[in-house]
C-alpha cells in the first residue's frame, strides 16, 4: 500500500509554468493505492470514490485517454513505458481523501501514488525528482492538462514540518522550517467556476505572449522568470494592458516567494503574512483569477484574531484559501470563518487544519 499527499501552495501562484519559484507544502490528506501483482499484462483499477472500474491493457499499441478518472493511472503507466519501464500487471484499489476539484492537487496525488506502486510492483526504481517529472508528463501528454511541475514535485519530495521552495526551471529546492505555534488552515469555498480550465490556458498563453513581446527589448529572456521588476517597468509600457498586468503579477510574485523564504528562515511571520496578502491582491487584480467567494473568504480571515496572512491557493476561480494562523487562535478562526461565510453565501465551507506532511511512500496496510 502506498500513499501520496495533496498540497497547499503558501505563495508563488501561476509562477511554475513561467519557470519561476513556488513554496508549497504537502498536507495530511492523501490518495491511497493498494496494489497486488497479476500474471498478465493488465491493470485492473478500482476506486472507493467512483462507482466504475477500469481495465488497462499494458500491451495496447495506441492507448488513449477516455475522460475517465482512471486516465491518471493509465497516463502514468504509458509514460513509464515510454521511459523504458516494463511494468507488470496488477490489481489496484484506490481511495482519496484529497477533495476533488478544490485546487489541492488530487490529480498529482493519484499519479504519484500510482506511479510508485507500479514501479515497486515491477521491481523498478527511480529517484523522486524523476518520478515528479514523469507524473507531470503523464498529465501534460496523456490527460492533456498543461500543469506545471509543482504539484507532483511536492507530492514526491516534501518533508514533514517543512515548506518546500522550488525553482521550477532547475528543480533545485530548499526545505524551510515552519515555526512552532503556527497552524495552516485551508478553507474550501466549495465552489469551482466552470470556466476555470479555459481561463488557466488563457493565462498561460498571455504569459507566453508577454515573453514574445518583451524579448524584442530583452532578447535573452526565455520566460517571465528572467524578467526583473525594473525591466518590466522600463519596457512594459509597450505591452497591451492585459498582458502587462499578467506579466506584472508573475514577475512580482517570484520576488515575493524569495522574500517569503527569507522571512520564513528568520521566523518573521508578520512579513510572511504581508507577502501572502500582497499575493492575493495581485492574483485578484492583475492576474484576475480570483472570484467573489475566494475574496470573501480572504476578507473574513483577515478580520480574525491571530491571522498572519490569507490568500487563494491553486489555480483560482474557486477552490481554497490558505491561512497562516496562530495555533491558539485556530479553533475560533475555524468557527468564525465557517459561520460567517455560510451566513453570507448559504454555502457550508470545508475547513481543514493541517500540518506539513511528508511525500509519497509505502505504508503498512
Amino acid at each position: 500500500m502506498y500513499r501520496a499527499p495533496g498540497r497547499v501552495n503558501l505563495i508563488g501562484e501561476h509562477t511554475d509554468y513561467n519557470d519561476g519559484f513556488v513554496m508549497p507544502i504537502a498536507i495530511e490528506l492523501y490518495v491511497w493505492v493498494a496494489i497486488a501483482p497479476r500474471v498478465d499484462r493488465k491493470l485492473l483499477v478500482r476506486s472507493l470514490n467512483f462507482p466504475d472500474a477500469a481495465e488497462i491493457d499494458l500491451e495496447a499499441r495506441t492507448p488513449r485517454a477516455r475522460n475517465h478518472w482512471s486516465d491518471y493511472v493509465q497516463g502514468v503507466a504509458v509514460i513509464l513505458a515510454r521511459a523504458g519501464c516494463r511494468l507488470q500487471g496488477a490489481n489496484l484499489l484506490i481511495r482519496g481523501d484529497v477533495p476533488i476539484g478544490a485546487g489541492l492537487s488530487s490529480s498529482a496525488a493519484i499519479e504519484v501514488a500510482a506511479a510508485l506502486a507500479l514501479l515497486d510492483n515491477s521491481e523498478l526504481v527511480t529517484d523522486r525528482v524523476e518520478l515528479a517529472r514523469l507524473c507531470r508528463s503523464a498529465e501534460n501528454e496523456f490527460v492533456d492538462a498543461r500543469v506545471g511541475i509543482m504539484d507532483p514535485f511536492v507530492s514526491c519530495c516534501a518533508q514533514a514540518g517543512r515548506a518546500l521552495m522550488l525553482d521550477c526551471r532547475s528543480l533545485e529546492y530548499r526545505l524551510l522550517p515552519l515555526p512552532p505555534g503556527v497552524s495552516l488552515i485551508t478553507c474550501n469555498t466549495m465552489v469551482k467556476h466552470r470556466h476555470a480550465s479555459g481561463e488557466y490556458n488563457s493565462r498561460r498563453a498571455q504569459c507566453e505572449e508577454g515573453v514574445r513581446l518583451l524579448s524584442r527589448s530583452l532578447p535573452n529572456i526565455r520566460a517571465l522568470r528572467d524578467v526583473t521588476a525594473e525591466e518590466l517597468e522600463l519596457h512594459g509600457h509597450d505591452l497591451p494592458e492585459t498582458i502587462r498586468k499578467r506579466c506584472r503579477h508573475v514577475v512580482l510574485e517570484n520576488a515575493r516567494v524569495s522574500a517569503a523564504a527569507a522571512a520564513l528562515q528568520d521566523g518573521d511571520l508578520a512579513t510572511f503574512g504581508r507577502l501572502m496578502k500582497e499575493s492575493h491582491r495581485s492574483l485578484r487584480d492583475d492576474y484576475e483569477v480570483s472570484c467573489p467567494e475566494l475574496d470573501l473568504m480572504v476578507e473574513l480571515a483577515e478580520k480574525q484574531e491571530g491571522v498572519y496572512g490569507a490568500r487563494l491557493t491553486g489555480g483560482g476561480f474557486g477552490g481554497c484559501t490558505v491561512n497562516l494562523v496562530k495555533s491558539e487562535a485556530a479553533p475560533q478562526f475555524e468557527r468564525s470563518a465557517s459561520g460567517e461565510y455560510e451566513k453570507a453565501t448559504g454555502i457550508s465551507p470545508q475547513i481543514l487544519v493541517t500540518s506539513a506532511a511528508g511525500g509519497v511512500g509505502e505504508v503498512e496496510p
